[in-house]
């Protein structure tokens, strides 16, 4: 596996969007449910389901698609914030992602949270990924 466990985790929704598959399993780990549980409060996939087998769990996530044609509702996701080089950035000056369309995820001292609410509660972080 991985050192990176949040690059995995954006490596396996980015390849499970491109084959057009309805579910993905990922290891599940504090950071990995935390983010799924911005994707699922900022309607980016459908569900996350949690799968126990031992001392290994992984969580299973049910991506949206929208149209006839199964268009993924995530176009990108990319890694920022990697372990070789950290990005920060205070609330005055967190990135609006395409104008606004796009979603930050941020590590705060407050937990996980998308761009606009570390805006809204004025604290910063570590820019983990951005998606649109």
């Amino acid at each position: 596996m991985s050192n990176d466990i949040i690059a995995d985790m954006l490596t396996r929704i980015r390849n499970a969007n491109l084959a057009k598959h309805q579910i993905v399993q990922i290891p599940r780990t504090k950071v990995t449910k935390n983010i799924a549980q911005v994707l699922l409060s900022e309607g980016l996939i459908e569900s996350i389901d949690e799968l126990e087998n031992g001392f290994k769990s992984s969580l299973l996530l049910s991506l949206k698609y929208k149209g006839k044609e199964r268009k993924p509702y995530i176009e990108k996701i990319q890694r920022i914030s990697k372990p070789g080089l950290r990005v920060y950035s205070n609330a005055k000056k967190m990135p609006r992602i395409l104008g606004g369309f796009g979603t930050a995820i941020v590590s705060t001292s407050s937990g996980l949270m998308t761009d606009h609410q570390a805006r809204n509660k004025g604290i910063g972080g570590e820019l983990l990924c951005y998606i649109w």
